[in-house]
């Protein structure tokens, strides 16, 4: 049954305690990208993307999601236990020994949801590109999302695919760009600067979408929908998503620091009480 805007707000903060749980747990993970992208997922799973359960690899006539920044595996292993594709109870084994939630999320486990193992930054646009063009060989007018860190678009590999997907016109697919301003070893600015990027994908061929409230879950899923009416025009569709590093924990905010760094008892105490629920369903 489809859920309210009012249900998804509260799931996004389910999913933020349950992010700071798994992390605190292991003391380990990524929790600053995976709190700011919470609304994205929550908008994509809960509104957005079609999809069946249960999950299958190949998923035909479905629409397929990508993650190329895989170190926020966090958001995403709650989003899809969230969503019922395995039970919650599992993410209590998050980065534990055999388990099927590894820190970066990898397909031999056979956790449902997961289509590729991500985490070698640069490469999930050129995976997402592929299915795309085979979806147009069979027939399947479904959809492909995919999802990049701004720090991630360093990378070589993601323009030789920018300049790809434009030349051979894949125009079924819709790339997101997480847009923080933050990465492991400082700003982006300061890291390497990533310029006018509006511009650059625009040079490079792309519809580009932008949106400026990227932890508003109700512009986000308004700024997907509208990407979806801009699919099938000859071009491919990417959304520049300005969010915040660390979004919902003030003490997280505003910096890179919380990359990948867990929080300690005292903090996820605090952290807790900024993400409150009357009636959390913590595992």
């Amino acid at each position: 049954m489809s859920k309210s805007i009012e249900e998804l707000k509260s799931l996004t903060t389910q999913i933020r305690r349950d992010i700071l749980r798994m992390v605190h747990a292991v003391n380990s993970g990524h929790p600053g990208g995976s709190l700011g992208c919470t609304e994205y997922f929550t908008a994509l799973y809960g509104k957005v993307m079609n999809y069946n359960l249960p999950f299958t690899m190949e998923g035909k006539n479905e629409d397929h999601f990508y993650l190329s920044n895989g170190h926020i595996s966090p958001v995403f292993y709650s989003t899809l236990a969230r969503f019922n594709f395995f039970p919650v109870e599992e993410l209590s084994t998050f980065r534990k020994l055999d388990s099927r939630l590894q820190g970066h999320p990898t397909t031999h486990e056979g956790l449902p949801g997961i289509r590729i193992a991500s985490g070698s930054l640069g490469q999930g646009l050129s995976v997402a590109l592929g299915v795309a063009q085979g979806k147009k060989l069979d027939g399947d007018s479904s959809l492909v999302y995919s999802l990049h860190g701004d720090g991630e678009l360093q990378e070589g590999q993601v323009w030789e695919a920018f300049m790809y997907a434009a030349a051979k016109k894949v125009d079924n697919i819709i790339s997101t760009i997480d847009y923080n301003g933050q990465q492991i070893d400082g700003s982006t600015e300061n890291v390497l600067s990533l310029g006018n990027l509006h511009a650059k994908l625009e040079a490079f061929g792309w519809t580009v979408l932008e949106e400026k409230n990227g932890n508003d879950l109700e512009a986000v899923i308004a700024i997907l929908e509208k990407a979806k009416t801009e699919t099938g025009k000859g071009k491919p569709v990417v959304i520049i998503l300005h969010t915040e590093m660390g979004a919902g924990v003030d003490f997280m905010m505003g910096t890179h620091a919380w990359h990948g760094k867990a929080p300690n008892d005292e903090q996820l105490d605090t952290a807790f009480k900024q993400l409150y629920l009357e009636a959390p369903a913590d595992y």
